[in-house]
């Protein structure tokens, strides 16, 4: 038998292909420059000191600015042909006509188009927050909500404080008048005094000593004990023995409110809280 010819087959090798990624251009973003902060707006300064003279003049030349970036002071003056208030940055040559700034009764109303002198009152002017101020509505509404909150704060202080210490703050106020107030009256002026001086009051209340006053000069009224008459020495009322002698210099009754701290003072403050009990 003839043998078979054996015939080879070629293998087709596969063909790598290579994807290729697509190139994305980013595109290149610019920083955009940064805005100036000043905003465009009329603006109104008033006088400090509630102050409202017919008219005031401020200097509006012959007035400096150190510059911290630069490293020395600056020349401005107020023009009304200058789109600075910088003398340095006026252009070359150029005149410059000078324009007064002034106050009618206490203010000075700027347009928002004037924006150089808003700058040189806003920002740069020597006098600035010292003889005049800008008005700012939001911070004057802020003080206003602060000063609402102080008060609300006193007058809830007041409601609940007991007669004793309702009687020891306002005798601050009105002395020995206290003590021929009913309770009643005690009660409606310390809410009055709470809401006319809120701070104050605050103060007042959490002073450890103003109980302690207060329980000296009644007990001082009751004759318990004596205060002589240069206000220098307390006695027992009873038999003029001396208790203390009040320090050079202090309020008699705040150094007696200080000595009832003391061990000696405690023992007395005992005994003449029985005779007052």
């Amino acid at each position: 038998m003839a043998k078979k010819k054996q015939v080879e087959v070629e293998t087709p090798q596969e063909e790598t292909v290579v994807m290729e990624q697509p190139v994305v251009k980013v595109p290149k973003i610019e920083a955009k420059p940064k805005k100036d902060k000043w905003e465009i707006k009329d603006r109104t300064y008033y006088l400090i000191g509630n102050k409202q003279p017919l008219s005031r003049s401020i200097k509006s030349s012959d007035i400096y600015w150190f510059d911290e970036e630069k490293g020395y002071e600056r020349e401005m003056k107020y023009t009304s042909n200058q789109r600075t208030c910088f003398v340095d940055e006026f252009p070359e040559g150029s005149q410059s006509r000078l324009e007064h700034v002034v106050f009618r009764s206490g203010t000075l109303n700027v347009p928002k188009n004037k924006v150089v002198l808003q700058k040189l009152l806003s920002l740069y002017h020597p006098h600035r927050n010292k003889l005049y101020a800008e008005f700012k509505p939001q911070a004057v509404a802020q003080n206003e909500v602060a000063l609402i909150e102080l008060e609300v704060m006193a007058l809830n202080t007041a409601m609940s404080l007991d007669i004793d210490m309702a009687e020891a703050v306002m005798r601050v106020e009105k002395g020995s008048e206290v003590s021929k107030m009913s309770s009643k009256e005690l009660k409606r002026d310390l809410l009055l005094y709470a809401k006319r001086n809120p701070r104050l009051f605050l103060e007042l209340v959490s002073d450890e000593n103003v109980q302690l006053r207060n329980f000296g000069i009644k007990a001082t009224e009751l004759g318990i004990i004596k205060l002589s008459n240069d206000q220098r020495h307390f006695t027992w009322g009873s038999n003029g023995r001396k208790l203390m002698t009040v320090p050079f210099d202090e309020h008699p009754y705040s150094a007696l409110a200080q000595w009832f701290r003391t061990d000696e003072g405690m023992e007395i403050y005992s005994n003449i809280e029985k005779q007052l009990g």
